[in-house]
């Protein structure tokens, strides 16, 4: 058994930042951690050549005059494999400005591990990721998009969720509340080439997938129904989810059929953009998860107890696990707490989506 000399070091995060053009105060993050355990040559190495390439990539299409709509920041993470501080200290110290102009965070660890397109990411990017994996070909055929290995190799489009902390977009996603992507080849995949160079899901996604968030929680809840609580605080709460990810599909495709390219127009469509931004957030909880408070997001994050069959709601699947040590009415009150933070949360995004707490229904 090896000993791992114990010391204090300075760690470096290094980052590139390009401007946008039009949003140069709305951030999209593309990052990977470049330390590793021995060689490296998966994790994370794999991954920091997808990183260079893509910012060789970009730097080739600047010299022709090309610049993003939002500003684009590569990020590489130093010291991941020790917890992710690298990643968790950076998002600490700038969690106001993350919550309120980062778009995204795409990440790419362990980037190219066999072959196989695979991809984990949170419900409002589903569809970014299935209409860019069209349009993209892929690296083995050139008779091929990426979309179509996709679905040789998995059957169905299978998008997992972000619930564990195993990569870099642990603390964007469970602490800041950014919408995250990992991706990944070979049971773990990479962004390929330049497939996000225009990322916009913002504009040309209205309604990013709010209703896929609707349709995974409702799913999660048959997994609550044997439980002797009152499940209509959430039932309700998603049920308000729905309402308000149509009014505003119905606002973005309104926009998008707008002719005149205004000024006016411009702001509407940023305020819209900003709104979708937001809406993520509102699934985040200033205490955190009982015991565990760092976790804030209450939709996903890790389980306490790796034994539970709850997918989302990290908080609920506690409470049902310390449920099975504690008095029947206790436990059960403990769980009906839980569900209340989570129809509380939903709320939040709910209203984060409709523009405010004032505005009409």
């Amino acid at each position: 058994m090896g000993e791992a000399e114990k010391k204090i070091a300075t760690i470096h995060n290094v980052f590139a930042v390009i401007r946008g053009s039009e949003e140069p105060d709305r951030y999209v993050l593309l990052g990977n951690h470049r330390d590793a355990w021995t060689y490296g040559a998966v994790d994370p190495n794999s991954g920091t050549a997808v990183l260079l390439d893509i910012a060789r990539r970009y730097a080739l299409m600047m010299r022709q005059g090309w610049q993003p709509r939002r500003t684009i920041v590569l990020c590489s993470w130093d010291a991941e494999e020790f917890g992710m501080i690298g990643s968790t200290e950076w998002v600490e110290q700038n969690l106001l400005n993350l919550g309120s102009k980062v778009v995204a965070y795409l990440n790419v660890d362990c980037a190219v591990q066999g072959p196989g397109f695979f991809a984990g990411a949170t419900p409002q990017l589903d569809n970014l990721l299935i209409e860019v994996a069209k349009k993209v070909q892929d690296p083995d055929s050139e008779s091929m998009t990426i979309y179509d290995n996709w679905m040789i190799t998995n059957k169905v489009i299978n998008i997992q969720r972000l619930s564990g902390v195993d990569s870099d977009f642990a603390p964007l996603l469970q602490h800041a509340g950014v919408p995250s992507v990992d991706l990944y080849y070979g049971r773990d995949f990479p962004v390929y080439h330049t497939a996000f160079d225009s990322y916009n899901w913002m504009t040309n996604h209205g309604d990013p997938l709010f209703q896929r968030h609707v349709a995974e929680l409702h799913k999660s809840l048959t997994q609550l129904g044997e439980r002797y609580v009152s499940l209509h605080p959430i039932t309700a709460s998603i049920q308000e989810l729905a309402s308000a990810a149509e009014e505003a599909e119905g606002e973005a495709k309104k926009l998008r059929e707008e002719e005149r390219n205004s000024e006016f127009l411009v702001l509407k469509k940023r305020a819209l953009n900003d709104r979708l931004m937001l809406a993520e957030r509102g699934f985040l909880d200033a205490d955190g998860l009982q015991g565990r408070q760092w976790f804030k997001h209450l939709v996903y994050g890790p389980r306490g107890d790796s034994e539970s069959k709850l997918i989302f709601f990290p908080g609920i699947a506690d409470a049902i696990s310390a449920s099975t040590r504690m008095k029947r009415k206790e436990g059960e009150a403990a769980i009906q707490h839980e569900i209340w933070r989570v129809a509380r949360a939903i709320e939040r995004a709910s209203s984060a989506l409709r523009g405010g707490i004032f505005t009409e229904k």
